[in-house]
């Protein structure tokens, strides 16, 4: 049986400073108007001006190499940052998973012509990317993905599709999953590699799925015979599978996974203070004492990450644990918030409670869902 292990980590002095200084930016643009605070912000909280701010202060990027528009600072300041914005609901989507998992993969796996076009622009906030694994008929078995990409003279032509992509819609590329080889009826994770596709190609078409608010960032991305150059995989044909999997320990692990309804706790907490309603308040210190486990797991595993230590087990285990705990802040809400939910409303609590509990089904699904986590801590605890 394996152990996890995650270790505890202590943020450096300077780290106070860097997080006086992001909130008092963030103040500064909601106070001006620029910003709304929203849950859920890092998937329908676009803003394509506020990421290009973010990029102007070098607040995307933070850790790559200044070759390629990076900061070279630590994990740990990229975290306070990210950390700071979800806590706000600011508008990151535009450039989230760009600067989440995109651009460490192409760091890891990508060529040098491929760093030095996408990751400067990402870095400022100008490139946006969306991811493109799951598929309509292979439900949660990403090995069963049909995507194909038959080799041409000069590249690859791509066939198939993608369903629940997040941003496709505001996106300009996607790093798509698709098979380049037959199936290994022995191995059916060979055989996969990931394809950056250009979404405003010849023969690529993008169909929305709403939420149950209207919003939509859920997309169905469709191929028909899309031209996809050799120069735009990344790594070696075959190497996919590998490469998806290393990319979703990113996916999963981050403070995104129980921080998409801290406005909502944040703003009930408030409440609760003015009302002095003890009872909720005892609720409330509970799941702040759940919170603050999950960051610490939260941040080892960055950590980890960023040593280049193997933490697939341990991201499952924290984006599991994380969408119950989003989710049952939405529910102490229903419980205690004195107000009625509507998306429309004037009042904070009021649109902030409605936004979380229209959301919240969706936290299951995105990311991997609950059964097929639970499946790879199982089996990942008990090998060996």
């Amino acid at each position: 049986m394996n152990i996890l292990e995650v270790p505890a980590v202590k943020m450096p002095v300077e780290a106070d400073e860097l997080r006086r200084e992001v909130r008092a930016f963030l103040k500064d643009e909601l106070e001006k108007g620029r910003i709304e605070s929203k849950c859920d912000c890092w998937l329908s909280g676009f803003s394509d001006d506020f990421s290009k701010r973010l990029g102007q202060r070098g607040w995307i990027g933070m850790t790559w190499p200044t070759e390629y528009g990076g900061h070279e600072r630590s994990s740990l300041e990229r975290y306070i940052v990210i950390e700071e914005l979800l806590a706000i609901g600011a508008p990151v989507a535009g450039h989230w998973i760009a600067d989440r998992q995109s651009g460490p993969l192409l760091l890891k796996y990508g060529t040098e012509e491929q760093k030095l076009h996408f990751l400067p622009r990402i870095a400022r906030g100008e490139c946006y990317f969306c991811i493109g694994l799951s598929e309509p008929n292979a439900g949660s078995d990403l090995a069963a993905i049909q995507t194909r990409a038959t080799k041409t003279e000069g590249g690859w032509m791509l066939n198939g599709s993608k369903i629940w992509t997040s941003g496709a819609h505001f996106s300009h590329y996607m790093i798509a999953l698709c098979r380049t080889s037959d199936q290994d009826p022995k191995d059916r994770h060979k055989g996969m590699s990931q394809l950056i596709v250009d979404l405003s190609a010849d023969g690529v078409s993008i169909r929305p799925i709403l939420l149950m608010t209207g919003e939509h960032h859920f997309n169905e991305v469709f191929f028909d015979d899309v031209f996809i150059p050799d120069d735009r995989m990344i790594g070696n044909a075959g190497d996919g599978w590998e490469q998806s999997m290393a990319e979703l320990a990113y996916e999963r692990s981050g403070p995104e996974r129980f921080l998409s309804t801290f406005p909502l706790l944040n703003e009930l907490t408030n409440a609760l203070l003015e009302e002095e309603n003890h009872q909720g308040l005892l609720a409330v210190s509970r799941l702040v004492a759940r919170l603050w486990s999950l960051r610490n797991l939260s941040i080892g595993i960055a950590e980890q990450l960023d040593n280049h230590v193997p933490s697939n087990i341990s991201a499952a285990l924290v984006k599991d644990m994380g969408t119950q705990f989003e989710q049952e802040i939405a529910e102490l809400a229903r419980e205690y918030a004195s107000v009625i939910p509507s998306v429309h409303s004037s009042e904070r609590l009021s649109r902030l409670l409605a936004e979380s509990i229209l959301q919240s089904p969706g936290f299951t699904l995105r990311g991997g869902t609950t059964e097929i986590l639970r499946g790879i801590i199982a089996k990942g605890v008990m090998k060996g």
